[in-house]
């Protein structure tokens, strides 16, 4: 399937999509002033390597890692021995060659740009997103945060993950979501077995179809978008409540338990 080149610009920062895998992106940022690029989750070395080879005179400055599974990883000490490039990720012993160690709260410059580290657990017990507040804001969530729903609990709880999307859900409504994986055609889908009433899904739902036809991509999607969209950030809503009531057979369910029997139906949706 042909894909969209997808490119976003801030101050002097250009970010693009390096395809990777079945449906993962490795984020690109590029400065074109000091000709220096920083990547983000870099499951497989190739793609990255490949846009060196194709675009002489750039240099590797920085990989970004959200947490230590393989296909957010496993081109890491390839690239890093290739390029000399920073590693940076979250305090856990599994992700490779760190040469800096993150924590909740933090700053880093990354390429010129300022990032504030957030701890997000629930994918994960060690996850991380890097946020850019500025006029167009930026968010890198890895596979906490997915347009139109979140990641698999494989290692948290579903009040820990519950906690994590809020905290995201509350930065601002123009920030550009960078997540890693094109998911969103089948969280739509469930998203509309939610809501089915909802107008804005059935909205996102036709247009992200329309682009997957044609190998377009889904991302980088927005917060705005996701407060509409996604159930995952929608617990409070009246219509998500009455729908997992409804399911659970209990006269009334809290927001975790509600997120809680989300994520279970999703599972084995």
């Amino acid at each position: 399937m042909r894909q969209r080149r997808l490119s976003r610009e801030h101050s002097m920062v250009r970010i693009d999509a390096l395809p990777a895998f079945q449906d993962n992106y490795i984020w690109l940022l590029q400065n074109p002033t000091t000709r220096r690029i920083a990547v983000v989750d870099p499951g497989d070395a190739a793609p990255v390597l490949a846009w060196l080879e194709a675009t002489p005179g750039w240099r590797l400055a920085d990989i970004l890692i959200t947490h230590h599974h393989a296909d957010h990883i496993g081109g890491v000490e390839t690239l890093r021995q290739a390029t000399g490039a920073r590693v940076l990720g979250p305090d856990d012993e599994r992700i490779p060659a760190r040469d800096l160690t993150l924590h909740d709260g933090e700053e880093v410059d990354v390429l010129g740009c300022t990032f504030r580290i957030l701890e997000v657990p629930g994918h994960t017990r060690s996850h991380i997103a890097y946020f850019h507040d500025a006029v167009q804001p930026w968010l890198f969530c890895g596979d906490t945060l997915f347009a139109a729903g979140c990641g698999r609990l494989f290692e948290g709880t579903p009040s820990q993950m519950h906690r994590s999307l809020r905290r995201l859900a509350e930065l601002p409504e123009a920030t550009l979501v960078y997540c890693t994986h094109e998911y969103t055609q089948s969280n739509l889908r469930f998203a509309q077995a939610v809501e089915p009433d909802n107008p804005a899904i059935a909205r996102r739902l036709a247009e992200v179809s329309a682009w997957r036809a044609e190998g377009r991509s889904s991302l980088p999607s927005n917060l705005a978008l996701e407060r509409e969209t996604n159930p995952f950030l929608r617990t409070r809503e009246t219509s998500v409540k009455e729908t997992m009531t409804r399911r659970s057979g209990r006269a009334e369910l809290a927001p975790d338990q509600i997120f809680a029997e989300l994520r279970a139906w999703k599972d084995n949706f």
